[in-house]
Formats: structure tokens, sequence, C-alpha cells
């Protein structure tokens, strides 16, 4: 048995279960351990929602309390604290240690801890995982409609998604964690690549931080989408993949909006690095990331 944990926001949450779907498809018994948001306390609790129970109808299996105490050997019975202290932990837990590990997928009886967010291990079930990821129509009358007014408008334009993400970025280490990586000259090369491709493109702005999108993008061509709020923003990721094409911020949330998009014809773009702490080299980037235009921070198409 392949048991994976889920923990981070729904960017994250979508990898792991994509990573569970992954394991499906090879013939793996695999189930997700959802105890940072279940049954964790303290610093052990995930402090987001497990927003996969939002989308509509998405189906896993869920590991046993026993299950989860057995591989990463944490049981506090007597006998099991006795034995760890004599002979040492017999945790099968193997963590992410590197952007693709090729080997993940020969393991067995192991507990995966990580994020697993590289593009390369999922690009054969693509299609599988865009009919099981499906959105709800929003609780509310007014984002209902129009959030259905914009998919529609979307699909007629040669739309383009544009995603910003400032505010929990700011707070991490100051920003030099996240920040500095989308900058004005990153969207600005993003825009002009897919305007150089792309007839008439209208570009749909999408950020937690709207006053700052209006400031910066207020082009003739340009659509702030601001209405989804709250437990509500899930759906920008939804309104993302209605676009034809999709510039994409250093994050999960507008990576899943660009690669739920089923057209085929669509042009995705992303920053060269995801944050400030990466060393990978930009060929093996390239390499885990196929199909995705790359552009650094001072514009350059990499």
């Amino acid at each position: 048995m392949v048991i994976i944990h889920v923990m981070g926001g729904l960017g994250n949450q979508l990898y792991q279960y994509a990573l569970y779907e992954k394991f499906k498809q090879l013939g793996r018994e695999v189930k997700l351990d959802l105890y940072a948001y279940k049954g964790a306390k303290g610093e052990d609790r995930e402090w987001r929602e497990l927003e996969l129970e939002w989308l509509d109808g998405l189906s896993y299996e869920v590991c046993t309390d026993k299950e989860r105490t057995d591989f990463l050997d944490n049981s506090m019975k007597l006998q099991d604290r006795v034995r760890r202290k004599i002979f040492g932990r017999k945790s099968h837990m193997v963590k992410e240690s590197d952007a693709y590990m090729s080997e993940l997928f020969e393991m067995d009886n192991v507990y995966l801890y990580g994020f697993w967010g590289c593009d390369r291990y999922y690009t054969d079930i693509e299609d599988m995982l865009r009919k099981k990821i499906r959105f709800p129509v929003s609780q509310n009358p007014q984002n209902a409609a129009a959030n259905a007014a914009a998919m529609e408008a979307m699909e007629t334009e040669e739309s383009v998604s544009l995603h910003i993400r400032r505010k929990d970025y700011l707070t991490v280490a100051d920003g030099k964690r996240y920040m500095g990586i989308c900058t004005d000259k990153y969207y600005q090369a993003a825009m002009n690549y897919i305007a150089q491709r792309a007839e008439n493109p209208i570009f749909y702005i999408f950020s937690d931080d709207a006053d700052y999108a209006r400031t910066h993008f207020s082009g003739a061509n340009m659509r702030i989408v601001d209405w989804n709020q709250g437990r509500e923003s899930f759906h920008d990721m939804e309104l993302m993949s209605h676009c034809r094409h999709n510039i994409c911020a250093n994050s999960t949330f507008s990576i899943w909006g660009a690669r739920l998009n089923p057209n085929p014809a669509k042009i995705m773009v992303r920053p060269l690095r995801h944050d400030n702490y990466e060393t990978m080299e930009t060929a093996q980037i390239r390499e885990n990331w196929k199909g995705w235009v790359l552009i650094d921070a001072d514009g350059k198409l990499c």
C-alpha cells in the first residue's frame, strides 16, 4: 500500500490527489491521509481547509488511523514505545527530496510526505484529471451568475487568465521567498508572447489584491475578476480553466487553472522559478515542464 499525506491549500491538495490517481492508474493500492485536517491538533493541524471536499463529487480512499500509525510507527502502546527505544523507529515515511523523483512509482509500503508539484508526474493522466476535477455552482446567486457570464465570454474570446498572488507571499520571510519572481517584466513579457500568437487577446486578471490589480492592469483589453472571495475564491481556478490561454503566478493555484484548461492549442506561461531558494538548472526545469513557456524575472524567455 501507498499512503499520501495531504497538506497545504487547494493547489497542493490537488497535486497530492493527482499523485493518488497516478498510483491508481498503475494498479496500486493507494490511500490519502487527511489527518492534518481531520484529527491533528496544535502545530500538526493544517490551518487551511480541506478544499478537496468542496469540489463536485471528487472521490478517493482515506487511510485509517491504524494504517497511519503503523506506517509512521507512532503507536503509543507500551510495547511499541519500548521496542522503539531499543531498536529505533521503523517509519515507512519517504519525504520529497527532489523536484522529480523517478523512483517514486517503484516504491511500495511507503508513506509519502511532500507536495509532488512537478508537471512531469501527471502529463499522461491530464485528460482523466480534467474529467474528475469538477467545480460546483457557486452558492452565492450573484457570483454564480457572474461566473456563468464570464465563462461564456471567455469561451468566445481569445481569453487569457493572468494571476497575481501577493498578500500571503508578502508575509513569508518579508517576501524573500516568493516575491520578486513575478515582476512587471515577467507579466509584460508573458502578455507580449501571447499577443504575438493570439489575435486581440482579452486578459482576465485574478488576484488576492484587487486594488493592486486595478492599478497595474487597467487597459481596455483587461478585465478584473474580483467577486469570488473567501470560500468562494476557488471558483477563480475554474474561471482560469475556461480561458483559452493562461499566464500563471508562482502559485499552484493558477498552475492548476492552466492544467485544467482543455484547449488543445492553449499557451501556458509560468515563471521560471517557483521560489527564490530553488537551485535547479534551467534545462532540468524545462525537462520537468514540457509544453510550458518559461519566463524569468527579467522577462527573458528561458
